[in-house]
């Protein structure tokens, strides 16, 4: 069982005051907050053994390489990887979607098929639409349902011997939807189909298992985990990275260049060109040791509890509708009072302190579906309390009412 008002010392910005008023951060699936031993390794690296990595041999690019490849490995057995040299370092998730994007620009042609769900964020549609215009395939959309599910049957009429590549998030940033990627995964296999994971979502949430689930690609940020920003992670199988080209060209990434040719570096470092975001990578394995230390089992359930008081408070509210009612799902509650457009609720709950995101949420197809121009989203981490959810309603009922 989590004990959360210790967890919540371990923040420093919970602590902080925003217009007055103290913060209540219910922005979490946009960006989650850093804990003090998060923030210690990354000041650590750059007070003691602030260096390039792979390159030197003095002491401080060796600590800062060891450092470096140490955390690559807690990646690696967190997501329970085969090989650490399958973990690539990313600067986060759209960067890993575009590096696999770019690499099978070389791999299709035109009569090939892509597949990827109604539920995407931005990121995870624009790649695909940008690989289709230049290798002349063609994108198909698995379909949603009212409650923001993934239509099944429709899914398993889309696949055929075209199909190629199958793309869909783990879960639904903007409605909280958990995706059955199981059957998903299960199914385009069977059609000859490699499938790529965002995991974007799902990370701070559950511990996904690459190799039990049987992913071609899974993809993550570091800043939604407890994690800095500007790293992340992209997962591959070793046969597919092998097959892959390189995504950039530059130092790091190759084995021997000359003015007549050039031969790239072996598993991993041939998709990292350049000089990485080291602290970044170091801290984003800290922030897996601090979430494994709390334990995603309880995390879960913590988090379900407050998923479940947030929505039986939210449901009492006249006007209130809420999208994305799926029987499984995350901490995330999308939602609208009537018709106030959603961006003068939120800029009201900030004047109160508290931080909700308003919008499309980069998932714009979502808000199409439900012929709304975006949503209020609350979306809650395992150092959010049920008395901050209190003030939240209590906040805005009174915003409701001054735009009434």
């Amino acid at each position: 069982m989590l004990n959360i008002q210790e967890i919540r010392k371990d923040f420093p910005i919970l602590h902080r005051k925003v217009n007055g008023k103290a913060l209540i951060y219910f922005d979490n699936a946009a960006t989650s907050q850093t804990p003090q031993q998060v923030i210690d390794v990354i000041v650590d690296y750059y007070t003691n053994y602030n260096a390039n990595i792979h390159r030197g041999v003095h002491s401080l690019s060796q600590e800062a390489t060891d450092a470096y490849e140490q955390a690559r490995i807690k990646i690696q057995k967190h997501f329970n990887a085969k090989h650490s040299h399958e973990i690539i370092y990313t600067a986060g998730t759209t960067h890993g979607i575009n590096l696999v994007a770019n690499g099978f620009s070389s791999l299709l042609k035109k009569g090939d098929e892509i597949i990827v769900s109604a539920l995407e964020h931005h990121s995870n549609i624009v790649p695909w639409q940008m690989l289709c215009e230049r290798t002349g395939a063609t994108l198909k959309v698995i379909p949603m349902n009212e409650k923001g599910e993934l239509i099944l049957s429709e899914f398993d009429g889309l696949l055929n011997e075209h199909t190629k590549l199958v793309f869909v998030n783990h879960i639904s940033n903007a409605l909280g939807t958990i995706n059955p990627i199981e059957y998903i995964i299960e199914k385009a296999h069977k059609a000859g189909a490699a499938v790529l994971v965002d995991g974007a979502q799902s990370c701070p949430h559950l511990k996904p298992d690459v190799q039990a689930l049987d992913v071609d690609f899974y993809v993550c940020s570091a800043h939604k985990i407890c994690g800095p920003t500007g790293v992340g992670m992209l997962y591959g199988k070793e046969e597919w990275l092998k097959k892959l080209p390189p995504y950039q060209g530059g130092g790091e990434m190759i084995a021997e260049v000359s003015f007549e040719k050039t031969t790239y570096a072996g598993l991993p470092h041939k998709f990292e060109a350049g000089t990485p975001n080291i602290s970044g990578g170091i801290a984003f394995g800290a922030a897996l040791d601090y979430m494994n230390n709390l334990g995603f089992d309880a995390i879960a359930e913590y988090e379900n509890e407050l998923l479940v008081y947030a929505t039986e408070q939210l449901e009492k509210i006249e006007g209130v509708k809420i999208y994305g009612t799926a029987k499984e799902k995350t901490s995330v509650i999308s939602f609208n009072v009537n018709d106030i457009h959603p961006y003068d609720i939120g800029t009201i709950l900030d004047k109160m302190g508290i931080a909700v995101r308003t919008g499309h949420h980069c998932a714009q197809p979502i808000m199409d579906f439900y012929k709304i121009p975006g949503t209020i989203r609350a979306s809650f981490m395992f150092y959010n309390t049920k008395d901050e959810i209190d003030t939240f309603i209590t906040a805005l009922k009174k915003a409701v009412m001054m735009l009434s």
